[in-house]
């Protein structure tokens, strides 16, 4: 690619989208058809879709970002092996989308329901789909033996659209604007005028349908889209409108935007904002030239981008840009019922629009600066000025507060010159391969990357396996990378970073890889019991500088001041914005930073997401967080107990339930303890077996320093509302209702633990708690070390974790046996060696 446009390609590649029109996701077993994700075809129609140019490339696309064979066959195997849960963390990741708008309209087959959304994406917001609507209404009014007249559906119709919150998106299911389907119906010649007589006639007609409403008549949808514009002007909503191409159920004739001249020219509606959805294609032109004209118009390229060939996204998109004014084009998916279709649309959102401005640039329409600001407005800016979305992603709050910072790896794709693949070992520690950009793309994305099998078996102290791990000098793995997770590195110049899975060979997991763990043991908890694991992070860390004592290196701490000092705050603000730049530009949300108790030790708290993505934004928070203060000269350690005199370093995580994106583990209004009865079981069972969990979460000698009594760590077994002497806190945050627990933090999680192990462990536990009905006991909630009549003091020793973990048969059966082997090993290799070299610990901030 011509350098000159590096920066276009740049603010392309990198800009948060803004979905602004997409529909819900369905269950894996869900009877709508996959091959809908690739087009509008239905019935007998739809078994040629395989045989279009869009099929094969979006399906091509589709296989890379999963590592899987380019076949419809091994995609849908892929599907069902990894579960709907994992598939959209993994596209809505790839995607970079920070905010969707959902209609909800369509009677999809085992939809999720909006709010379900929200574990991927920070803001969802809803579309309501008028004819929809008044469809339920009316049916649900023949259900209940009610009389319709045009009155009473008039008062109930307008009450309804009245009774959702409007006025910018703060929580899932808020109304972000209506949205007509008249184009399916009866067309876009919409009668501003329509008579009451008319009206009346047309629900009649209606009505004598019988019980399954379905609203045709012409003068009754021109009657509820007038209805319904007269309550969306009132509260300033725009009104979505279909526009051109869809199902066969349309007819394309009367679904050409310029139809709706007569609307347009109304002095009633002229300033009701219109959004003409799908470019209206093939009337792009047409769109093109309403948007020109009519100040109200505004422009959405949905599903033209991504079901058309390449060529035909490209000129769909200039053909809108011929007359229409840029701050009036906005991108949206379309995606529906399948991750895939949001991840498609995003990439080729994102390569269309890159493909439009380098070639108006190219022809001197625009200049590059002109472009760069033209690609942000129409994939997120347009939209979040249209729809009032004030903030695009849950850390508005840390992107306002935060000065400005030049992050050095602004480079667009093609000027990548290396990846890193990065994977994290059975006793925590990252490593990585790098690889040239061509061989990653050409060899690596499809057959992975060779590594040892010795690799899963090492210890914090030593290359080598350890000994009885049954992990040697023979075998062979494969790194295989997980596209959705890749990212340009912040911190330094083309290069890429990615997550990878260990495969026996692509597409097989082995059974040591610590990311399959994960995957199993949550998919056995959403099998039996539908129910998905959320998890949020906070790091503590030490930040340490060099000096010279006797002539020999020290490191020593950044400071010497207290908790949430503003000195500290202002000393290092520096190194913590960059952090938090570096970390956003991951799509990784910060909820807050501060100074810790220790000297020269803070705390940055990450975002809550599902807890596989959990895990993967905790691995690449440490490596930002060590690279960013190793370019200012300093030294990050997540080290439990860096200093023996000072204050632990721990990696808390917060943890709660969910079902369809609604929170399980909250209990209702007069629950005990404010927790469900899903909740204490869950619990009981993590708090049962928590000396076991502890092998995997605090898995070295170092990790004991820090567990001790009146230490804020979490040294007995135990747990309280709000205590955080207890290794188990019931947390009720802000915004919760008073009374209500949202969440609970296991303390005793430390910077040296495998993040996809630890939290593994803990689900394995809570399963377990569930099956047996497990109730927790009487809270704790003043300092257990008074109690210690009545609390069991967890393991003092790695030692103890160890004897805790070989006597769990129920974590051991979902570690796997294999794996449970390794960590055995590599845990008592570990306590060998800091019994025989005392000193040795002190070499640790160095490793972790």
């Amino acid at each position: 690619m011509d350098n000159s446009f590096a920066a276009l390609k740049l603010a392309v590649d990198t800009a948060e989208l803004v979905d602004g029109h997409a529909h819900n996701i369905v269950a894996l077993d869900s009877t709508f058809s996959y091959l809908n994700c690739f087009s509008e075809a239905a019935g007998e129609a739809l078994a040629f879709a395989t045989r279009s140019i869009g099929f094969k490339r979006n399906l091509r696309e589709i296989a890379q970002l999963y590592g899987t064979e380019p076949s419809l066959e091994a995609v849908q195997e892929y599907r069902a092996k990894s579960g709907v849960e994992s598939i959209t963390s993994k596209c809505f990741k790839a995607s970079g989308i920070s905010a969707i708008l959902i209609d909800g309209g369509i009677d999809l087959h085992k939809r999720y329901e909006i709010q379900w959304h929200k574990q991927y994406v920070p803001f969802v917001g809803r579309i309501l789909r008028i004819e929809r609507v008044a469809e339920e209404i009316l049916q649900q009014g023949i259900v209940r033996g009610i009389t319709w007249s045009l009155d009473s559906f008039t008062e109930s119709f307008v009450n309804h659209l009245k009774s959702y919150p409007f006025f910018g998106i703060t929580c899932a299911g808020e109304i972000a604007g209506f949205k007509s389907i008249a184009a399916y119906r009866s067309g876009l010649e919409i009668n501003t005028k329509v008579s009451r007589k008319e009206a009346e006639e047309g629900l009649k007609e209606v009505l004598r349908a019988g019980n399954s409403i379905r609203i045709t008549n012409k003068n009754f949808i021109d009657y509820i889209f007038v209805t319904s514009l007269k309550v969306a002007q009132s509260h300033d909503l725009p009104m979505q409108i279909h526009t051109g191409f869809g199902d066969k159920d349309l007819d394309l004739r009367k679904a050409n935007p310029l139809h709706l001249r007569g609307l347009l020219e109304d002095e009633e509606f002229k300033n009701c904002r219109i959004v003409l959805l799908h470019a209206s294609y093939p009337y792009s032109k047409e769109a093109s030239y309403l948007a020109s004209v009519y100040h109200q118009v505004y422009l959405d390229f949905g599903l033209a981008v991504p079901k058309l060939t390449f060529h035909g996204m490209v000129s769909s998109v200039k053909e809108l840009l011929h007359l229409a004014p840029i701050n009036k084009v906005m991108f949206s998916t379309d995606g529906i019922a399948f991750a895939e279709s949001f991840y498609l649309g995003a990439k080729y959102g994102r390569e269309v629009i890159f493909s439009v401005l380098r070639d108006a640039c190219a022809d001197g329409d625009l200049s590059i600066p002109e472009a760069v600001q033209a690609a942000k407005e129409m994939l997120s800016e347009n939209a979040k000025v249209f729809y009032k979305i004030e903030d695009s992603s849950a850390s508005s709050i840390i992107n306002r507060s935060l000065p400005v910072v030049h992050l050095s790896q602004h480079a667009s794709v093609e000027d990548i010159e290396f990846v890193r693949i990065i994977w994290v070992d059975a006793s925590g520690q990252h490593r990585c391969r790098v690889v040239p950009r061509k061989r990653f793309h050409d060899l690596i994305t499809q057959n992975g990357l060779g590594l040892t099998c010795a690799s899963m078996g090492m210890s914090s102290h030593t290359d080598c396996p350890a000994e009885g791990s049954n992990l040697g000098v023979s075998g062979e793995i494969r790194l295989m990378p997980d596209l959705s997770t890749k990212f340009v590195i912040p911190w330094a110049k083309k290069q890429e970073i990615v997550l990878a899975g260990m495969h026996i060979r692509p597409g097989i997991p082995w059974e040591y890889c610590p990311r399959d763990t994960l995957q199993r043991v949550s998919k056995v908890l959403k099998d039996e019991f539908d129910l998905v694991v959320n998890a949020g992070f906070e790091n503590e860390f030490y930040l340490l500088r060099n000096e010279q004592v006797d002539g020999k290196d020290k490191w020593v701490p950044f400071d010497h001041t207290c908790y949430c000092s503003s000195s500290s705050t202002d000393a290092a603000f520096p190194i913590l914005s960059e952090i938090v730049a570096s970390l956003q530009s991951m799509n990784i949300v910060v909820e807050q930073l501060h100074a810790e108790a220790g000297h020269g030790q803070f705390e940055i708290a990450l975002g809550y997401t599902n807890c596989e993505s959990a895990a993967d934004k905790l691995i690449f928070a440490r490596e930002v967080i060590r690279a960013v203060a190793r370019k200012h000269g300093l030294l990050a350690t997540f080290v439990p107990k860096y200093s023996l005199e000072d204050v632990g370093s721990g990696s808390h995580v917060h943890l709660s339930l969910s079902r369809n994106g609604q929170n399980l583990f909250m209990g209702q209004k007069g629950t005990r303890y404010g927790i469900s009865t899903i909740g204490e079981e869950f619990m009981a069972g993590v708090l049962n077996h928590l000396p076991s969990i502890l092998a995997f979460t605090a898995p070295i000698p170092n990790s004991y320093d820090r567990i001790r009594p009146n230490t804020w760590s979490g040294a007995y077994q135990c747990w309280g509302m709000e205590n955080r002497e207890a290794p188990i806190r019931a947390a009720s945050p802000p915004g919760i209702p008073f009374g209500s627990v949202s969440n609970f933090e296991i303390k005793a999680f430390d910077g040296c633990a495998q993040p996809h192990l630890g939290l593994a462990s803990i689900i394995a536990a809570g399963i377990d708690g569930l099956r047996k009905h497990s109730k927790i006991p009487e809270p704790i909630d003043a300092n257990p070390d008074t109690f210690k009549d009545k609390v069991k003091r967890l393991p003092k020793t790695l030692a103890e974790s160890v004897e805790a973990l070989e006597n769990d048969s129920v974590v051991a059966d979902f570690i796997g046996e294999k794996l449970l082997v390794a960590i055995k090993a590599i845990r008592k290799a570990e306590v060998k060696h800091y019994t025989e070299n005392k000193d040795d610990w002190k070499q640790l901030i160095h490793r972790y």
